[in-house]
């Protein structure tokens, strides 16, 4: 592993992450948004993969480069509407981080791997996408869905809920359960009512 391109990396991601206007308070200190989502989808990827290649860490560290430049309200309301908003970032996202990672000198090979990590593409048959995947979301319930669930009507949210449950693998099902029973009484609560008819017999 080289060492030292992946800490340049590393570098130039985080500081493309600092820019995120919005703020969250860590441990007392106040951080971007994206530092501490990046931060805690490494977190994730290495509890899952230990022994993560470099794309894959790589991927952990620049899922959601510059997000905050493309935002939701850009795109008409609804399902439609989301899905081509989350069609477009996954191409931004995956071209940022391809120019980031040749301005620090890694091949054409690394830059297309983290590409189509970052565009899942073969989620369900890629053991490192579906690594990748779980990974996101774990963070997505950890760090996400407390303020996401506050904001949407019940019945969506166990609609959300649903189909993250449907992107995870088994391994991830059980890191899943094992974090929902740490979740304050009210989010723990809607998770078991979204998970009841999908974990029935476990």
């Amino acid at each position: 592993m080289n060492t030292l391109l992946l800490r340049a990396a590393a570098e130039q991601f985080e500081s493309a992450h600092q820019e995120d206007p919005r703020r969250v308070t860590v441990g007392g200190q106040e951080i971007s948004w994206s530092v501490h989502y990046h931060r805690r989808l490494l977190h994730w990827v290495l509890h899952f993969e230990p022994a993560a290649s470099i794309p894959l860490r790589l991927s952990a560290q620049c899922q959601h480069i510059r997000r905050w430049s493309i935002p939701r309200r850009n795109y008409a309301e609804g399902r439609k509407g989301y899905r081509r908003w989350r069609s477009d970032l996954a191409i931004f996202h995956a071209d940022e981080a391809g120019r980031v990672l040749r301005e620090v000198g890694y091949d054409e090979q690394i830059v297309e791997r983290v590409g189509s990590l970052l565009r899942k593409v073969g989620l369900k048959r890629d053991p490192e996408v579906q690594s990748f995947e779980d990974a996101i979301c774990m963070v997505f319930l950890e760090i996400e869905f407390t303020d996401f669930s506050r904001k949407h009507r019940e019945e969506k949210m166990i609609a959300i809920i649903q189909r993250t449950w449907s992107k995870m693998s088994e391994r991830g099902h059980r890191s899943a359960l094992a974090l929902v029973a740490t979740l304050p009484a009210e989010d723990r609560g809607l998770l078991e009512r979204a998970l009841d008819p999908v974990t029935e017999g476990r």
